[in-house]
């Protein structure tokens, strides 16, 4: 693609970088097949090649956005399909970073809009506001079909019907390895998941130290900071980066780690990006030793030795998370962990779509993201699984909103079959008629 940037606009470095990822496109438009907005809404614009034309336009002409561009560029999940699929290496994920943070600092968004995000921030990455948040939501559950914004009843009915009891594993300390150690690792606790799902934490915690793993909570590390970044918060992500770069690298320079352990999917792939977003940072050294480093759940696991054998005859139909399988190209790891231990993993049809879910996308986009919800609850619930296994929390909220059977996340299974307690999820099934859908 030829671009046309000024030598002003060139001295700055995000430029530089947008303009190469924008001349390594060469419009083939394989992008498009794989796109779920594209695949949903039939739209050129609404893909990645679409999309593209408008970032270059954009930021070529320096303008102010106009609501047509912020609309195409907000429908993107960044499921990053179109980089698992594109045989040109566009590293879209960065173009559309750098286009969501110009639009951020650009562009004046409707109140409403202003505030939802604003709302959003200052919630969702903070484990007991979130909590709070999950209780008015309980309450209000009753009244959420006479609510008449579509955002907020989205909110209301994502929202688990049970807030989980506060685990005190996610507080800053030192788990000791129950066999020879192997390895010293760092847990990433996470934000989201500490409010919505604390039996993922507990069940990583007993799987490491289970195969002799040391497992340390690092203190004051927290918010990987994916859910402002993608918002194009580009100060407040950056901050809660800052944190978990300090946090870990302590415990780095003090005892040593040999991984930082991520079983959110989407906080592994914004932590192991680390190292560019904090490019010509004082802290960029230490922030690519981290990424370096930081790895998920499953690729520490595949390397510990798990015995063969010993799950449950159980079918599980495996979701495959888009931070994983794209984001991060970690694709047959979970599965094969999950053969190994005995289960009989399926997969759906179109298993390399996207859930709907992508972060804050099924709040901010509701009907996009139920469109696709139900598209991948059918291909899944089609395989007739006794048990769908994810990793990562966001997809897990999602589906489980919509099916009968039990959502859990691979090391809760993987706990199960080595010698951990039955998922108390596998106990709560409640028929798909019970699960309020939103229209």
């Amino acid at each position: 693609m030829k671009t046309e940037f000024s030598d002003v606009q060139m001295q700055d470095p995000a430029i530089q970088r947008s303009n190469s990822i924008l001349r390594s496109c060469v419009h083939c438009g394989f992008c498009t097949a794989t796109c779920p907005t594209y695949q949903v809404l039939g739209d050129e614009l609404d893909s990645p090649r679409g999309r593209i034309y408008l970032i270059k336009d954009m930021l070529e002409t320096g303008r102010v956005p106009d609501a047509k561009t912020v609309g195409h560029i907000d429908r993107c999940l960044g499921c990053l399909a179109c980089m698992s699929t594109c045989p040109s290496g566009v590293n879209y994920m960065h173009l559309v970073d750098h286009a969501r943070s110009y639009i951020e600092e650009n562009y004046k968004r409707p109140m409403s809009e202003r505030a939802l995000r604003w709302v959003l921030a200052r919630i969702l990455p903070y484990p007991t506001r979130f909590r709070i948040a999950l209780l008015g939501a309980k309450m209000a559950r009753p009244f959420s079909r006479i609510i008449p914004e579509k955002r907020l009843r989205a909110m209301i009915s994502m929202a688990p019907k049970q807030v989980p009891p506060v685990s005190r594993n996610d507080d800053p300390q030192s788990f000791a390895p129950l066999a020879p150690r192997k390895k010293r690792v760092a847990l990433m606790t996470g934000c989201a998941q500490r409010a919505l799902d604390t039996d993922i934490n507990d069940a990583t915690i007993r799987l490491l130290t289970r195969f002799g793993c040391e497992v340390v909570i690092a203190e004051g590390q927290g918010c990987c900071g994916a859910l402002t970044h993608h918002m194009g918060k580009t100060s407040e992500s950056h901050t809660a980066a800052a944190a978990n770069i300090k946090a870990w690298k302590r415990e780095m320079d003090a005892d040593g780690l040999d991984a930082i352990v991520i079983n959110t999917s989407g906080c592994g792939t914004t932590v192991k990006d680390y190292g560019h977003m904090f490019a010509g940072d004082p802290l960029e050294t230490d922030a690519k030793r981290v990424a370096a480093i930081a790895k998920d759940v499953s690729e520490v696991l595949k390397d510990l030795d798990l015995p063969a054998g010993g799950a449950p005859e159980m079918t599980v139909a495996y979701h495959a998370a888009c931070s994983l399988q794209h984001g991060q190209q970690i694709k047959t790891a979970p599965k094969d962990l999950l053969k190994h231990t005995g289960f009989s993993v399926v997969e759906p049809k179109d298993s390399h779509l996207c859930c709907g879910s992508a972060g804050t996308y099924n709040l901010m986009q509701p009907e996009i993201s139920q469109q696709l919800k139900e598209r991948k609850v059918t291909t899944l619930m089609a395989k007739n699984p006794d048990v769908i296994a994810a990793g990562n929390i966001g997809c897990m909220m999602q589906i489980g909103s919509a099916v009968g059977v039990p959502v859990v996340h691979t090391v809760e299974l993987l706990d199960w079959a080595t010698g951990g307690p039955r998922p108390a999820k596998m106990d709560s099934t409640k028929p798909v008629s019970d699960v309020p859908i939103l229209r």
